[in-house]
């Protein structure tokens, strides 16, 4: 099984990585292959609604020349895909905002001169939050967000793990927070194999 992690903090060593770092050490040690992007050191422009790439229906399409084309391969060519990131003001940062707007344009094509069809279509997709919040108020829109987004691009949305960041690393980085984000690892690799 092929994994391909976009992460959106612009923390390298933040909680949102201490999160991810148990979770993707489960996947390797099951065999995995495990890609991990970081979008905040690439170059992501946002997308410009020029509408070109709908007329491209065997690859990406995107007339921008940045990182997103590498990000789109990599994506296309993973069984499942997670997003991990910290939740500001109800969403994700930036990077990842404007990846996702890409792609949804990119991998689906129905809106070109003859309509065609979504390039990632059954791909598997979980994602990995923390918020200051609780999580039924910090992270919940944009779970719902994530839910419209794999329906609307026929993708398969598994489920997302919301650990609380109350701003405390030391306390975060618990026994209790590697658990969960292990247990977390095996639940995705259960439904990825059904």
């Amino acid at each position: 099984m092929n994994y391909c992690i976009l992460t959106g903090s612009p923390k390298q060593d933040g909680n949102t990585a201490a999160l991810l770092g148990p979770f993707m050490e489960e996947l390797k040690n099951s065999g995995a292959q495990v890609e991990c992007l970081p979008l905040h050191p690439l170059n992501i422009a946002p997308c410009t609604g020029c509408g070109i790439c709908q007329n491209v229906h065997e690859g990406f399409g995107c007339p921008i020349q940045d990182d997103m084309h590498a990000v789109f391969n990599k994506i296309l060519q993973a069984d499942c895909l997670v997003l991990a990131t910290p939740i500001y003001s109800w969403y994700c940062p930036a990077p990842m905002k404007a990846a996702l707007d890409r792609l949804v344009y990119g991998m689906n094509k129905y809106y070109g001169e003859k309509p065609g069809i979504s390039l990632w279509q059954g791909k598997k997709v979980a994602a990995i939050t923390t918020c200051g919040y609780k999580p039924d108020f910090g992270s919940d829109l944009f779970e719902e967000g994530l839910r419209r987004y794999c329906r609307h691009s026929h993708l398969d949305y598994l489920t997302m793990l919301t650990v609380r960041d109350m701003g405390d690393k030391e306390a975060f980085r618990s026994a209790e927070t590697i658990r969960q984000s292990r247990e977390f690892a095996k639940q995705i690799m259960g439904a990825c194999a059904r």
